[in-house]
């Protein structure tokens, strides 16, 4: 049997909002860590390191709003930061 509660009610609302909001961050997230990707296949290193803020911003917003975990934040960084070869 569905709820009655007026609270029960609006907690749902919010629940599925914030669930709309943190799948279009986190779907943000994932475009822009594949497009750094791209950058590193095609050996564009100096975009890639660029790029890196970009990605380094948006983990780190994610990871502030809870959207994921701060350290899966600081980890993807550090293996995304190893990607690029330190010649670079």
């Amino acid at each position: 049997m569905a709820t009655r509660r007026r609270s029960s009610l609006k907690r749902i609302r919010a629940d599925k909002k914030r669930r709309l909001r943190n799948l279009k961050v986190k779907r943000q997230l994932k475009k822009t860590i594949k497009k750094f990707q791209v950058f590193l296949n095609e050996k564009k290193l100096e975009e890639a390191k660029q790029f890196l803020r970009e990605v380094y911003k948006q983990l780190d917003k994610a990871a502030k709003k809870r959207i994921i975990h701060p350290n899966l934040a600081k980890r993807k960084k550090s293996r995304l930061t190893r990607r690029i070869p330190k010649s670079a």
